[in-house]
C-alpha cells in the first residue's frame, strides 16, 4: 500500500510540472513583436509604390523606425537597395506607409528582404529590438523576409 501511495503522491506531483510545459512554450510564442506586412505593389507615375502594414505589439512606442530594403528581380539579382521611414508607430498602433520607387517596374520585383534596422526609437526601447522582434508577412505577389 505504501508503494501505491508513493507512486501516487510522484504522479500527482509531475501533472503541475507536465501541464506548465505547454503553457511555458505558449507564452514562449507570444512574444511581442513588430509585424510588418508587405501589402501591395502597384504601379505608380513615379514607378512602382510598395504599401506596408506595420503594427507595433511592443510595450513601447516608437517614435522612429526605418528600414534598409534590398529589392531583388525575377533573376535573384539586387535591383536596388534604400531605406523606407516609417515614421512613429505608438505601442499597440497599426500604421499604413506607402513608398514611390522612381523608376521600378513592379512586374519585375521577386523578393523584399529588409536588410536592417537604420533608426529604432522610442522610450525605454531597446534600439535593437526593431530588427530582433520583427516579424514579416506578405500579401503581395512578392516574397516578403527579414
Amino acid at each position: 500500500m505504501a508503494m501505491v501511495s508513493a507512486r501516487l503522491i510522484c504522479a500527482l506531483l509531475a501533472l503541475p510540472l507536465t501541464a506548465a510545459g505547454p503553457a511555458a512554450a505558449q507564452q514562449g510564442a507570444d512574444i511581442a513583436s513588430l509585424t510588418i506586412e508587405l501589402n501591395s505593389l502597384q504601379p505608380s507615375d513615379r514607378g512602382c509604390r510598395l504599401s506596408f502594414v506595420a503594427n507595433n505589439g511592443l510595450e513601447n512606442d516608437i517614435e522612429k523606425v526605418a528600414y534598409e530594403m534590398v529589392l531583388f528581380d525575377a533573376a535573384g539579382l539586387v535591383e536596388r537597395i534604400t531605406v523606407f521611414d516609417f515614421k512613429d508607430i505608438p505601442a499597440g498602433k497599426t500604421r499604413v506607409r506607402q513608398f514611390d520607387l522612381a523608376g521600378a517596374d513592379c512586374a519585375k520585383v521577386s523578393r523584399v528582404l529588409v536588410n536592417d534596422a537604420k533608426a529604432c526609437a522610442g522610450p525605454s526601447l531597446d534600439p535593437a529590438a526593431c530588427m530582433r522582434r520583427l516579424k514579416t508577412a506578405t500579401k503581395a505577389q512578392v516574397a516578403f523576409s527579414d
